[in-house]
């Protein structure tokens, strides 16, 4: 029974559960991030995704066994290793979406609806698009949109929508960065048998699709933090250079096929999860404090604000 229970909860990938942060995305970038109410809705709404996330990961398992079984690491999954049977895995995948959207339609219609979506798209994505090369990265992208966006009406918020695209092509980047891992870590005939959407990657396909999609990330993210009528610290574009060094150090780290994807990168990436530690404190810092904090540091002005006044000199004559 213990191996069992065991099995279960390696099945629903708790590691992978930090992929689901984006739904705070609106609370901590939005107008109500100080009241209590939305603090409450945010976490609820993210332990919905968890248990979504957790039957999306379950019924993987289940329709990926077979392949799984070729992969170097994936081979110890509980489906594939036989720690749990098929009908257990597609039980408890079963279970695991029944309670997620049974929660989501106690909060907001908007919310529930996006996480309904969420589910079909994973479902979509699991029975055939995981197999057509491009639209696989691209659907599991819309995923991360769709749990900000839903981070986003949970509490009632809006959200500006270069944060969207800027989610959008991060996620993009990321994926393709996985794609990039699986090719590094196995020899072509494995990776192929283990993914039938790797047939129509290369190497230099990546390489140029990563290229695209890490500058536009960057870009999308200095257009939100530079939009004046955005309701985050203005002072955010200081980060710049931690985002910019995150994005070539996790470019540099997979092409090394050394790590078998982003949470991967994350975790065993000293360089890389310090300055992902360094940028959320700066960001929080900035948050928390704000003008504080922005009293000290230079004074910008953003596209679309008019020039400041600047200050009359004392001893200047007013004339006659």
């Amino acid at each position: 029974m213990i191996r069992k229970f065991s099995a279960a909860v390696r099945l629903m990938r708790p590691a992978q559960w930090i992929k689901n942060v984006f739904v705070f995305g609106a609370l901590v970038f939005g107008p109500r991030r100080n009241d209590p109410q939305a603090i409450l809705l945010a976490c609820a709404a993210f332990g919905i995704f968890c248990l979504l996330a957790a039957s999306v990961y379950a019924l993987n398992d289940l329709l990926d066994r077979r392949e799984d079984a070729v992969h170097p690491t994936k081979r110890n999954r509980p489906i594939a290793s036989g720690a749990l049977s098929p009908v257990e895995g597609g039980l408890f995948a079963i279970l695991l979406a029944a309670g997620g959207v049974a929660a989501a339609l106690q909060l907001p219609r908007g919310f529930a609806l996006t996480a309904c979506l969420y589910v079909a798209l994973n479902l979509f994505y699991s029975l055939w698009a995981k197999h057509v090369v491009l639209m696989d990265v691209i659907l599991i992208a819309i995923g991360f949109v769709l749990r900000a966006l839903a981070g986003a009406q949970a509490i009632d918020v809006e959200v500006s929508a270069w944060l969207v695209v800027c989610t959008f092509t991060l996620c993009l980047f990321l994926g393709f960065g996985k794609r990039r891992c699986e090719l590094a870590v196995m020899n072509t005939g494995d990776a192929h048998a283990h993914r039938k959407s790797l047939v129509g990657y290369t190497p230099e396909l990546l390489a140029h699709l990563l290229s695209v999609t890490g500058g536009i990330a960057v870009i999308t993210f200095l257009l939100y933090t530079l939009d004046p009528n955005t309701p985050s610290p203005k002072s955010l574009v200081f980060t710049t250079p931690l985002v910019f060094y995150a994005i070539f150090r996790y470019a540099s780290v997979i092409e090394q096929g050394q790590r078998t994807g982003p949470t991967d990168v994350l975790i065993k990436d000293r360089p890389f999860l310090v300055t992902a530690i360094l940028w959320t404190v700066m960001t929080l810092g900035l948050i928390v404090l704000g003008p504080a904090v922005e009293k000290h540091l230079p004074r910008l002005r953003y596209p679309g604000m008019p020039p400041a006044t600047q200050p009359t000199t004392g001893g200047q004559s007013s004339g006659g």
